[in-house]
């Protein structure tokens, strides 16, 4: 049986190819010297962070507890069976774990890890056998007890964890309000009228987030217009940049569509105007059928959308010609507005990054290529990026 482990919400089989250079010889091992110096880490070269998505909702003060609901994704072909293992001295309980496709339950053990009771591991099964080309998803509910994590200060509560994940939301208990935050994040109400942090660990790594918060009387109630989390949408686009001559470049974008009903509308034709556009069902690498309708575009699902644990995983791919990619004077550029909480932008062969306008990191690719990758940590879903390119 094919199995991948997850720990605490954080991904660990896109590092095995990492961990496997951490042997003796590795100039690279990351981590900290014995003396708390820190070692250098392997080169960038994924062209995104993990894609899980964790939310921890603060359960009754006093309790030590918290509600996580965890998305994990796994891209091993032929993978049959996800594992998420309980951070030690997290007490486990409450465990449900659902077909994201269909809604369904699905099958699943949760039990000490061997020769160490203080850690436990959820064993689920997956819906169907990851296929080739496709991505295995499964939903999980669970929630931990901890007493170092979550507790009092008087009245007050004090919540402290080192978050790995990428995409993150953390949501107070009704009557509280917060009186710090050390991270960065977007803050909105509820519709239950209680407060939430939303917000992204761009690195991927530790993340220490410390939240203090107090009992309030002020009522809170959600803001008028509908609060767009742009933390949990899970949507991502690369830019495969073909010759700076041509103007012409490959996309690929995938995404999570949550709206209810028996189709999906294609947003990113609006602003992405593919040509030899194919759209794929990653749950089961299955091809669908674009249909038009007037200006927009849409594909039949073979499972329809009818209660929030369902979407449909979809991966739309193309070119693109832009005028925004060509050359002047001797550079490369690629200018043009992107959409999205994740872009990525890889260079031709043969180009370094010379600039980027807006904060990235740079990174290489296993065929050598040079590669930008965005993260839009506003509230705005669109903003314009300027890069140039030199020639080696």
């Amino acid at each position: 049986m094919k199995r991948v482990l997850l720990a605490g919400g954080l991904a660990l089989l896109p590092l095995l190819a990492v961990s496997a250079q951490r042997g003796a010889n590795n100039p690279f091992p990351g981590g900290t010297n014995p003396d708390g110096s820190l070692r250098p880490s392997p080169p960038v070269s994924r062209l995104f962070t993990q894609d899980a998505y964790t939310e921890y909702a603060l359960l009754e003060p006093g309790s030590e507890s918290f509600r996580i609901t965890f998305l994990p994704e796994e891209t091993r072909a032929g993978a049959t069976e996800l594992v998420n293992a309980t951070r030690g001295g997290s007490e486990g309980s409450g465990i449900e774990v659902y077909d994201p496709r269909t809604g369904s339950p699905l099958k699943f053990t949760y039990a000490q890890a061997p020769n160490d009771p203080e850690s436990h591991a959820i064993r689920a099964t997956l819906p169907r056998p990851v296929p080739e080309g496709g991505i295995g998803r499964v939903l999980i509910y669970k929630t931990y007890k901890d007493p170092r994590t979550y507790m009092m200060n008087g009245n007050d509560i004090v919540w402290v964890r080192s978050l790995s994940g990428y995409r993150l939301g953390v949501i107070l208990p009704k009557g509280y309000a917060f009186t710090s935050s050390n991270v960065a994040a977007h803050v909105t109400t509820t519709a239950d009228g209680r407060l939430k942090l939303a917000f992204a660990n761009p690195s991927g790594q530790a993340n220490p987030v410390t939240i203090h918060a107090h009992p309030a009387a002020a009522g809170f109630t959600p803001p008028a217009a509908k609060f767009e989390d742009v933390f949990f949408d899970d949507i991502k686009t690369t830019y495969d940049l073909g010759d700076p001559q041509t103007g012409r470049m490959a996309i690929e974008q995938i995404y999570s569509d949550y709206r209810k009903g028996p189709q999906a509308k294609l947003d990113a034709l609006s602003y992405l105007p593919l040509d030899d556009l194919k759209v794929v069902d990653l749950d089961t690498a299955t091809a669908l059928t674009v249909e038009r309708k007037r200006d927009a575009a849409y594909v039949k699902l073979d499972v329809p959308i009818v209660d929030d644990r369902q979407s449909a995983h979809l991966k739309l791919t193309g070119t693109l010609k832009d005028k925004g990619y060509t050359i002047e004077r001797g550079a490369l550029v690629f200018d043009r507005v992107v959409k999205g909480l994740r872009n990525t932008i890889v260079l031709p062969a043969g180009w370094e990054v010379a600039s980027v306008s807006q904060a990235a990191t740079i990174g290489t690719d296993r065929n050598g290529r040079a590669f930008v990758s965005l993260i839009n940590l506003n509230a705005e879903n669109a903003y314009r990026v300027a890069i140039r390119g030199a020639k080696k």
